[in-house]
């Protein structure tokens, strides 16, 4: 009988978490400053959300099913979808598809698909709690911001749900910005540079 060799290769690939969570941070950077009054339009956010918001956590978000990360996957996949929908929902206010789409849009339909991002924030942050404390606050964090969003698109409280929604998208981009620089440095220089807490502990078996 004829001798059978088995070759196992293995598929390297490196965490692409930094990458996302830069995606992450500069979009909600720029697309928060426009919330919070600093900067008028969204015609200079547009870019930001569709390469940054959308393709940056795109890429992060197929390198991570290749890792069998369920979770990042989602995670990143998700609200890269987010942002291809947000900035053309911008493009169609613009008048970019013309002007019969921009004038019969219905905002309250982003208020029913905020409500929805809610909903999945909310178990991924419940899934957060066993990775670590950043990205747990980085959950939470975005769970304000899309509770700012619904209640503002509606007409809830609209001035405070306004502010919750811009203060929350700017703390995002600066928590995200720290887990983006602990995820190269500490993979980088082989320590712990910028810790990021352990996980919770309280789900898993």
């Amino acid at each position: 009988m004829a001798a059978t060799n088995v070759s196992t290769v293995k598929n390297v690939t490196a965490d692409p978490s930094a990458l996302g969570l830069l995606g992450l941070a500069m979009v909600t950077l720029v697309a928060s400053s426009q919330k919070l009054g600093w900067t008028e339009g969204v015609a200079f956010v547009l870019p930001w959300a569709i390469f940054l918001g959308a393709f940056a956590q795109l890429f992060a978000s197929i390198l991570d099913f290749k890792k069998d990360n369920v979770f990042g996957a989602t995670a990143f996949g998700g609200y890269a979808f987010f942002w291809f929908a947000v900035a053309m929902s911008w493009m169609i206010k613009l008048g970019m598809f013309g002007e019969v789409a921009a004038k019969t849009a219905d905002g309250q339909q982003l208020g029913f698909a905020f409500l929805g991002y809610l909903i999945f924030t909310v178990f991924m942050t419940i899934g957060a709690l066993e990775t670590h404390k950043v990205l747990f606050i980085i959950f939470l964090l975005i769970d304000l911001l899309f509770l700012g969003l619904t209640l503002s698109t509606f007409g809830i409280f609209e001035h405070v749900s306004h502010q919750l929604a811009a203060w929350a998208e700017f703390f995002i981009a600066l928590t995200s910005f720290y887990g983006c620089g602990a995820a190269v440095l500490n993979g980088h220089l082989g320590r712990v540079f910028l810790p990021v807490g352990k996980p919770f502990g309280i789900l898993k078996k």
